[in-house]
């Protein structure tokens, strides 16, 4: 095992309800109606494609597509440099694969801006070789392109590299990339069978340890 690629809202930090917090305020700021159901589709988008589907569903007037999907932005950067905390487990484990020489890098369909904020917040920038956000390939997850960009920034081989995902759309751009994801659910979807696609399914990051990610590889 030479890497890994972590995803990051929902994985490394406790994000998801500033990212639910932050659209409520501003798609509803412009009269959009956002419920529960509907909103439950955006959760694995891109901020760029949440925009256009609220859009698609309810066209408001006079601000562009562009300043929503800022303002979205830049209300969840304040959430999360005010208030984010690491999920758990996360600092022991980036402490141990930086020991033991591991590549780490990061690979998210936020906004690449967002970045450096949760890694300055939770004081883990340091661990990283590299980052990637979908807003430098052609498409996000669960398409391969946000894994494939990182593992050449990474100069490492898919086949030797695992991936901490938790959403079924990560997972599956980890392995259309070659890469073997280790699923770590939210709570209540822990049981939830389409997270049998993962290669691994673990409760939380503090479970893990690197027998496991070698043993889902190739040996060399």
């Amino acid at each position: 095992m030479q890497a890994v690629i972590f995803d990051m809202d929902g994985l490394l930090i406790d994000s998801e309800p500033f990212w639910k917090q932050a659209e409520y305020d501003v798609f509803t700021s412009v009269g959009v109606n956002v419920s529960p159901d509907l909103a439950g589709l955006t959760a694995a988008m891109t901020t760029k494609e949440v925009t256009e589907f609220w859009y698609v569903k309810q066209p408001w007037e006079g601000v562009s597509l562009k300043a929503v999907e800022n303002s979205v932005v830049e209300r969840v950067k304040y959430l999360i440099e005010t208030q984010g905390k690491a999920m758990s487990g996360v600092h022991d484990l980036l402490i141990s694969l930086q020991q033991a020489d591991i590549k780490i890098g990061l690979a998210t369909n936020s906004p690449k801006s967002i970045i450096p904020s949760v890694l300055q917040r939770l004081d883990i920038a340091d661990y990283f070789m590299t980052y990637t956000s979908a807003e430098e390939v052609s498409q996000g997850k669960p398409a391969p392109d946000v894994y494939q960009l990182t593992l050449a920034k990474l100069n490492i081989n898919a086949d030797q590299c695992i991936a901490f995902e938790d959403s079924l759309g990560g997972i599956k751009a980890a392995l259309a990339a070659g890469i073997q994801p280790i699923a770590i659910p939210h709570t209540d979807e822990f049981n939830h069978t389409k997270f049998d696609l993962a290669a691994l399914k673990l409760r939380s990051l503090t479970e893990f340890n690197q027998s496991m990610g070698k043993a889902l590889l190739p040996q060399k």
